[in-house]
């Protein structure tokens, strides 16, 4: 293994999720993390292999076993359920046969990857892109109470044991990929799956009582398909607006030019990434006092916290008031891909000193 300070180049695995490619062209946050991540470490100067379905892109090596279960619904339609255990499988069969190559192995998968790395758990970090306080994480990490971590928030954190926690990295994203807007649109805007966790129903009650126009983007929830047709159909004119799903620049467009995004969760969220990519628009975030929320949201700066949808109501008002080129600023300053980028490479150097014993 690597020698030496932080600053000394490291040999990085990144193993990404098989679903979407890495970066994905819309859904796919963690896909999106994935990307940004190995592009700055490449940036940066060290020696990545991405394990990652083949119609990935990438600076670093790419290491691949097959395509991306989007792109083989797109060209055979329905596929077995069993076809993503398939190419995960496949996948971490050629990490396997690697695994002495890197001096860490970065892990973005749910669970098969902890049995596969075995004895190289030590010189590994997991980071999970979902909530932990579930029983299958329970039971999971319950027995693999070896396996680093690193959690995406303090609230993430919260439900890890403490045995498996290996530190806190928030996430960021390119530093250019989004410029500052003027939220000259007179709209509010919202983007996320429609379910019950993101409550595109309370954007559309708070919109309402303000007299406000609402742009809602984000896929119909597959896990939950008769939420968008119960709570959101019923409500879409020409006030409230369902965009669907959008690639960066049509996330440009929208952010950059809303009064304010707003954020109505119900639901623990690890990190909430619309969040950091509104403020690189420079646009204030509404958002419900849940899961990460007050580790990424600074009030009366970035946006506002709020409890209930009278509270978010009169958010909005002093939303616009709020200075965007303050709230870029904040984005450069805490939440880029550099500065992820950085935190994992110090978390990386930690963990590998600490299997050398």
């Amino acid at each position: 293994m690597t020698d030496g300070p932080t600053t000394q180049r490291l040999r990085i695995a990144q193993v990404a999720p098989v679903v979407f490619p890495t970066p994905p062209s819309g859904s796919g946050g963690t896909e999106r993390i994935v990307y940004d991540l190995t592009e700055a470490l490449v940036e940066q100067g060290h020696d990545v292999t991405l394990f990652a379905p083949s119609d990935s892109r990438t600076s670093a090596t790419l290491v691949f076993a097959g395509p991306s279960l989007a792109a083989l619904k797109q060209t055979r339609g329905d596929v077995a359920p069993g076809v993503p255990a398939a190419l995960e499988a496949m996948q971490l069969g050629l990490l396997a046969e690697r695994l002495g190559q890197f001096d860490i192995v970065h892990c973005h998968g749910e669970f098969a990857h902890a049995a596969v790395l075995g004895a190289a758990r030590s010189r590994s970090i997991t980071t999970v892109h979902w909530r932990l306080d579930e029983c299958d994480r329970e039971l999971f990490f319950g027995h693999f109470t070896d396996l680093p971590v690193a959690a995406i928030s303090a609230a993430q954190a919260s439900a890890l044991p403490l045995a498996n926690l290996a530190g806190i990295v928030h996430h960021g994203i390119a530093h250019d990929r989004y410029r500052i807007g003027d939220g000259a649109g007179g709209y509010l805007a919202f983007i996320g799956r429609m379910t019950d966790q993101k409550r595109p129903d309370r954007a559309i009650a708070i919109a309402q009582a303000v007299g406000m126009p609402l742009r809602l983007a984000g896929a119909v929830d597959v896990g939950n398909p008769t939420y968008f047709a119960k709570h959101v159909a019923p409500a879409l004119g020409d006030a409230i607006v369902h965009v669907g799903e959008l690639d960066d620049a049509a996330k440009q467009d929208l952010l950059g030019n809303a009064v304010a995004l707003l954020f109505p969760i119900d639901w623990p969220e690890p990190f909430g990434l619309v969040m950091i990519e509104a403020m690189a628009c420079g646009t204030p975030v509404i958002a419900w006092d849940k899961g990460s929320v007050r580790e990424i949201v600074e009030p009366g700066v970035t946006g506002f916290i709020v409890s209930s949808e009278a509270e978010a109501a009169e958010a909005v008002a002093k939303a616009a008031m709020l200075d965007r080129s303050v709230i870029r600023r904040v984005f450069e300053q805490r939440f880029t891909a550099d500065r992820m980028a950085r935190d994992y490479v110090d978390l990386y150097a930690a963990q590998i000193a600490r299997a050398r014993g």
